[in-house]
Formats: structure tokens, sequence, C-alpha cells
């Protein structure tokens, strides 16, 4: 198996054979393997400054409207709000709008939730995270394990009931994120503070430096896959489907729950939940926390994140680890529910080759590289799952 390492991981170290334990392995090599660039973190061949500059020039033609620019103009003449990039007024629009509706409304018809109302959206919204968590991210991101084609379909199938962008638009952007982490290049640069990583990067134009290094950002091998295919032919009826009808819908002809009270938990509160609790890894992750693993970068462990992202928020380590299918180091499943969710798969072989670094790699890092937070317990005792053979044959 060919190693490859991004500009985080163990800086300066070279990974080998005993570093990288493979779960659940393939007994044979795949012939279709479209987990070569396992890092995701490789840039395209053949692509030029000229290429870059021609590509940003087009995407430069969009022009904020004379209403929009003189808007802006206000805010920075009366308020002392001066943004260096040009606000997509569209957006806060439409992510303010759906913010402050399910406010108003969740205080209106909050009284009139029923336990089915809580129990079907805390169902939708697990789905929706681990089609983000187990899938966009894990998966497509950063192929930390393979997926056999059904899994493929129902992550995908997931991941459209979050109501995110294009699974290739998320991929595109995490790639660039852990490529580029921090800098101007970064989508979601949490030096610029809290509220940009956290929804502002959605309400202004991205970064120069962003739009060309996405520009740079190998995705052959998202776009090599079927299923991806498939989403983005069809990718807003899809995302209609399964963020809107299919969540209200089904309580209302198999549940008995009234349409309206449906609507407003599943397209209303359970949309804006699962928004946020995603864009908390952006940016309470990479504020608040401790950093075991590499005192030198900003993403830190934070337990509350992990409760509600599904495990995303062990951050530190997910950045000096990107290629571990765990995302995490310690804890238990409560903390990494997606970890649960792939080893259930991986026990009917739906997913498989699952990539986790040896605890002596572990070891070394945080030894060299950590704050001195990490847990003195020895390292060989510490444990995400029950342990495993490493080289497991299906």
């Amino acid at each position: 198996m060919t190693l490859a390492t991004t500009t985080e991981t163990v800086t300066g170290t070279v990974l080998s054979a005993q570093d990288v334990n493979v779960r659940n392995a393939s007994a044979k090599g795949d012939g279709n393997d479209l987990n070569n660039n396992f890092n995701g973190m490789n840039d395209r061949d053949g692509i030029t400054e000229k290429d870059l500059d021609d590509y940003l020039h087009t995407y430069n033609k969009w022009q904020q409207s004379r209403a929009g620019r003189a808007l802006q103009q206000w805010l920075a003449d009366y308020l002392g709000m001066r943004y260096d990039a040009e606000i997509k007024w569209k957006n806060v629009a439409m992510i303010g709008g759906l913010h402050l509706t399910t406010v108003v409304m969740f205080f209106k018809y909050v009284w009139y939730s029923t336990l089915t109302t809580w129990l079907w959206g805390i169902f939708v919204g697990g789905c929706a995270g681990l089609g983000v968590t187990g899938g966009a991210h894990r998966l497509w991101t950063h192929r930390t394990y393979k997926a056999k084609l059904p899994l493929r379909i129902i992550l995908m199938c997931f991941y459209c009931m979050s109501g995110q962008n294009s699974l290739y638009d998320w991929v595109r952007d995490h790639r660039i994120h852990h490529k580029y982490s921090e800098t101007d290049a970064d989508p979601h640069n949490s030096n610029r503070g809290f509220f940009y990583a956290h929804v502002g990067w959605l309400l202004l134009r991205k970064h120069p430096e962003c739009i060309k290094k996405g520009r740079l950002i190998d995705m052959s091998d998202v776009l090599a896959d079927p299923v991806i295919q498939f989403h983005q032919r069809y990718f807003m009826a899809l995302k209609i489907l399964f963020t809107f009808i299919v969540p209200s819908m089904i309580p209302w002809f198999f549940l008995g729950e009234p349409l309206y009270l449906s609507f407003l938990a599943n397209c209303l509160l359970r949309y804006v939940l699962t928004l946020n609790f995603t864009w908390l890894v952006n940016s309470a992750a990479h504020i608040y926390g401790n950093k075991p693993y590499d005192s030198r970068i900003r993403p830190a462990e934070n337990k509350a994140v992990s409760i509600v992202a599904m495990g995303e928020g062990w951050h530190n380590y997910h950045h000096v680890f990107p290629w571990d299918y765990k995302a995490a180091e310690m804890g238990h499943y409560s903390m990494n529910v997606t970890t649960f969710w792939l080893d259930v798969f991986a026990k009917i072989g739906w997913a498989y080759d699952l990539k986790e670094p040896s605890k002596e790699l572990v070891k070394r890092t945080l030894q060299k590289y950590g704050d001195g937070t990490h847990i003195t317990t020895p390292i060989g005792n510490l444990q995400e799952v029950p342990e495993q053979d490493p080289l497991k044959s299906r």
C-alpha cells in the first residue's frame, strides 16, 4: 500500500507499513480501487498558473447587484461593519431567514410536539449526521475506509438529508481545508474568528486563494464513483426529496403526526440543528480545547462538539491523523457514534480496509508535538472501541 501524508500529518515523518493498521482488509487487491489517493490531498496534473488565472477571471464574472453594493456600503458607513469581500445577500437571506423562522416557530409550536415528533427528529438527524460524518467526511474526503455499493448508496441518501452543498463541493472544500488549514486558502479559516469559521464563510465571497487552490485539488477519485456521479446529476431533486419531503411525509402517512408539525420539526428545527452541529466542527473545534497530539496547529479536542457531531470533535487528533477511520483515539461509542456504525458495517463486510495508525505512531507523535495534556494511562490500554485484529480478512 502506498502511503501519503498531508502537510499536517506528523510533519517530517515518513510513514511505514508498520505505522498503519488496516482492519477488515480485502483478501486481494481491488481492481477498481477508488482509494488510491486515500488521503485526498494530491493536486491535479497539468494545471498551469494561466489556467488558474483564467478560472479566477471566469469566477469573478459574478458581481454584486447595485442594491447589494449599496447595502454593504451602508453597513460600513453607518454600522462600522466592513468586510474585505462581497456579501452574498442571497445566502444571508436564506440562512438568516431559516434560522429566524425556526426560532420563532419553535417557541410557538414546541408545546404541540409529541414523543413521535422528537424520536423521529432524532432518527432523521442521526441519519443525516452519519451521511456527513461517515460518508462525505471519512469515506469520500479522506478515504479512511472502503465501502461496498449498498453502503455508498445509503450514505449518499443520508447525506442528502443534511441539506448541504453537493458532495463534490463538500469534499473539495474539506480537502482544501486540510491541505491549507488556517490560511487564506482555507474556506473557513478560523483565524478570521468564530462566526466566520462557523457560518460567515458561506455568507461572503471566497478568498481568491481559496478559489485557485480549489481548482488544483484532485477530485478524480470522487468523480470515478458512480454513486457520486448519480448524486451530481440529480443533486437538487435528491436534496429536496431527502431533506424536506421524506422526513415530513413519513410521520404524517404512517405515524399519525400532523403534517404541519412534521414539517416544522424536520424541515426547520432538525435541519437547522444538523447544519449547526456540522459547522461547530469548523468553529468551536478549531478554537476551544486542548491539543495533546500537536500543539502547533489550531484544531483542538472538544468533547461537546464530539457528542453533537457524532465523533467529529476530536479535532486535534483528526488533523494529525486524517486517514484514521475513527477520527479519534480515545473515548467510547457514545462520543463517536459514527465509529460504532462503521464497525457495524465492517462486521457485515460492507465497510472494509479501515485504516488507523499504530499505537506506537500515536505515542511517538504526542510525545514529540503534544501539549502534555494526553491522558497518562499507557497508550496500549487506550481503546476507542474493543480491540480487534489489525489484519482480518473478509
